[in-house]
């Protein structure tokens, strides 16, 4: 399983917008994710041990961050024929056994993930009320291993950066995770 790093953050993009079925039943679009402040969209998955060592990380951040008026949503962009853990239904499970505090959405065409240029899971997309693209890192140091309890907060800095000022930072280390499983044709 080669781990992948996503580019560099193109500050100023815009968000592009989206319409999927979420694990709660509801169909859930860009606009309906965003908060008055920003919006974090977040490429994860279930089987990937990236996003597992991170899991309840992104849980804690996201609550924090909707505090601070920044809207929060995962995609799963997986071919679930390949992965069966990156299932709806296990979709679903995750969602309810980790108390998601946001939409878990399912890109099952996979046009999303490739509209915002996805790459890995987890793959972090932070923007600002404009819904122009500021943030493009990691969560915090974490690897296949979940990092040190006072390891910085790298996502959530720069997300509270961007709800109180509008910009990210000059500076952001990449993400790190396994590649989106992209379906064949």
């Amino acid at each position: 399983m080669a781990s992948l790093q996503p580019p560099v953050c193109d500050f100023g993009r815009p968000a592009p917008d989206f319409a999927l079925p979420g694990t709660d039943g509801k169909i859930w679009t860009r606009d309906d994710c965003a908060g008055e402040r920003g919006l974090l969209v977040m490429f994860i998955c279930n089987h990937c041990p990236y996003v597992k060592a991170i899991r309840e990380r992104i849980v804690r951040d996201t609550r924090e961050l909707t505090d601070i008026g920044i809207g929060c949503v995962a995609v799963m962009s997986n071919d679930p024929h390949d992965y069966p853990e990156d299932s709806f239904e296990t979709m679903r499970q995750v969602a309810d056994e980790l108390r998601f505090p946001f939409p878990y959405l399912l890109d099952e065409t996979q046009a999303v993930a490739k509209a915002y240029g996805a790459i890995c899971t987890p793959d972090f997309f932070g923007y600002n009320a404009a819904l122009e693209l500021q943030y493009r890192g990691r969560l915090d140091a974490s690897r296949k291993e979940t990092a040190p309890e006072d390891a910085r907060r790298d996502l959530f800095e720069a997300m509270q950066e961007v709800a109180r000022t509008g910009t990210g930072p000059d500076r952001q280390i990449p993400s790190i995770g396994c590649s989106i499983k992209w379906k064949t044709a």
